[in-house]
Parts: structure tokens; C-alpha cells; sequence
């Protein structure tokens, strides 16, 4: 491996590791203040991180080309992508009021899996691999989530219905990331993420000035780490890395969620959890191999 790929790659795997710990602060989180809240804030904080990049990617893209691009595309796809990602991101913070940061890092990493089924639907052809890495997953699963009263708890229920959404915000991502450009499409739905969770919040949520001061440092790391700073270490990382070693660093999100929660909260799961959570990465990277060996070949 070329030193520059091993340089992304560990950028990549640090990207991994600020998204996994944001899991941490959002689990925090709640044990101050409302769930919509808490998204509100946080994303409000990370539209205003990723402004710089907005306008220096805007005068970039000026320089290459004189086209500009309609107002509208990106701001009715921002609209779209953002309503998807608040439903995807409520359900997740709400689901963490009730399960550990750890589980819910590993069950919203199920998105992968997700993916290939939901493109059924979209009449997308799905390797067999794909399938097989979906059946060891929803092993996983069940280990990580069903008890030994076989029932699923709320919190993960909340969560795993919240991969189905990070599920469909990546199809939806994927659809409009070919007509507007990619970072005015995150600071769009950021924009509009947060503008609905604030509404919700001031309509059902008790805001407390003190709750508030409680949270400034989960709610700066979630919105401005997890946000801008995320994202422009994983844009930087992807310039040279393969895909295939990028989708690999990326999927260790769910592994620094359950080690954040392990170290700064003291969550420990019984030893069926953690063979539920290898499981769960071992059928998230199968499901990648389509990708995998389609990246390779064209490199």
C-alpha cells in the first residue's frame, strides 16, 4: 500500500472514529434535554461548520466552469435529503433514550445492509454475497438485541427502524448527489434537519436555559466535530484511498461507538452482545463485496 493510501486510510478510520463517538454525546445528551432539541442545536451548529466549505467549494467550482447551478435543485433536493435525515436522526436519538451508545452504533450501521434491500424495490440486481452478508448481520442481531424473553427492546426498535431511514437517505443522497453539488446538498438538508427539530421542539419539548448548559460540549462535539470537521477530513481521506479500504475504515463507526461507550459512560455488554456485534460488522462488510470488487476492478 502507497503511503498517500495509508495516510487517507487513517484519516478515513479517524472519521470513523468522531462519528462513532458522537454516539457517545448524543447519549449524553439525552439524559438533559429533549431529543428534537438536541438534533435542532446540534445541526444548526454543523450547517455553520460546513459554510466555510460551502463558499469556498462555490468560488472552486466558479473558476472551472461559468454554469451556475439552478438555486432550486439543491435546495428542493436539500429540502428532501434533510426530511428524511430528520426522521432518520430523531428516531436515532429518541431509540438512545432507551439503548446504549455502543448497541445503537452497531444496529444504525445496519443501513449497509439495508441498502441492497431496499434496492429491490429500485429493480437493482444484488450479488449473492450481499445476501449472505444480510443473513449473518440479522444474526448478529439477534444476539446483540433479542433477550432471553425473545423480545426486542424499545430502544433498538427505534433504532433498527432508524437504519431503514439512513437506509433510504443514502438512496436519496445517491439520486440527487448527480444533479447539485455534494456539499451544498449537506449544508441544505443540515439547514433543513435542524429548522424542523426546532419547530417540533418548541411545540412539544420543556427548554431549560440550565438543561442547555448541561450539554455545550456534546452538543459542540456533535455539531461542529461530527459535522464540518468529520467532513472535511473524509472528503480529504476519499481523494486517494480505494473505495473498497474507505467503505472498510468508514464501517468501524459502529466499533468506536460501543468502545466510546464503554470507555466514557461504563456500558458493558454481556458476551453474546459482543458476538452479536462481530456478526453485525462481519455482514456489513459482506454486503459491501459487490462494491468491493467492482471499485478494484476499475482501478
Amino acid at each position: 500500500m502507497k503511503k498517500q493510501e495509508v495516510k487517507s486510510s487513517l484519516l478515513l478510520l479517524l472519521t470513523a472514529a468522531i462519528w462513532g463517538f458522537a454516539f457517545v454525546a448524543q447519549r449524553v445528551g439525552t439524559m438533559h434535554v429533549g431529543a428534537f432539541i438536541f438534533t435542532g442545536l446540534r445541526f444548526a451548529l454543523g450547517s455553520l461548520s460546513l459554510l466555510p466549505i460551502v463558499i469556498i467549494s462555490g468560488r472552486k467550482q466558479e473558476k472551472i466552469n461559468n454554469k451556475v447551478e439552478a438555486k432550486s435543485n439543491f435546495i428542493t433536493a436539500g429540502i428532501i435529503a434533510g426530511s428524511v435525515l430528520f426522521i432518520a436522526v430523531s428516531l436515532q436519538q429518541i431509540g438512545l433514550i432507551y439503548t446504549t451508545a455502543g448497541k445503537a452504533g452497531f444496529i444504525t450501521g445496519l443501513y449497509i445492509v439495508f441498502v441492497p434491500i431496499l434496492g429491490i424495490f429500485l429493480k437493482q440486481k444484488t450479488h449473492a454475497i450481499t445476501w449472505l452478508g444480510v443473513f449473518v448481520a440479522i444474526i448478529g442481531l439477534y444476539f446483540l438485541s433479542v433477550n432471553e424473553g425473545f423480545y426486542i427492546e424499545l430502544g433498538d426498535w427505534l433504532e433498527i427502524i432508524g437504519a431503514v431511514f439512513w437506509a433510504v437517505h443514502i438512496l436519496v443522497i445517491d439520486h440527487f448527489t448527480k444533479e447539485v453539488d455534494a456539499v451544498k446538498l449537506s449544508f441544505m438538508q443540515f439547514v433543513t434537519c435542524s429548522c424542523i427539530s426546532l419547530i417540533v421542539a418548541l411545540i412539544f419539548e420543556d427548554i431549560s436555559i440550565v438543561a442547555l448548559s448541561q450539554i455545550v460540549i456534546p452538543l459542540l462535539y456533535g455539531g461542529i466535530l461530527s459535522g464540518g470537521v468529520a467532513y472535511t477530513i473524509q472528503a480529504i481521506g476519499q481523494r486517494h484511498a480505494k473505495p473498497s479500504h474507505a467503505a472498510i475504515a468508514l464501517s468501524m463507526e459502529a466499533v468506536f461507538a460501543s468502545v466510546g461507550g464503554l470507555i466514557l459512560l461504563g456500558e458493558i455488554m454481556p458476551l453474546r452482545g459482543y458476538l452479536g456485534c462481530a456478526l453485525m460488522l462481519a455482514g456489513m462488510l459482506l454486503s459491501q463485496y459487490e462494491n468491493f470488487t467492482k471499485s478494484e476492478e476499475s482501478i
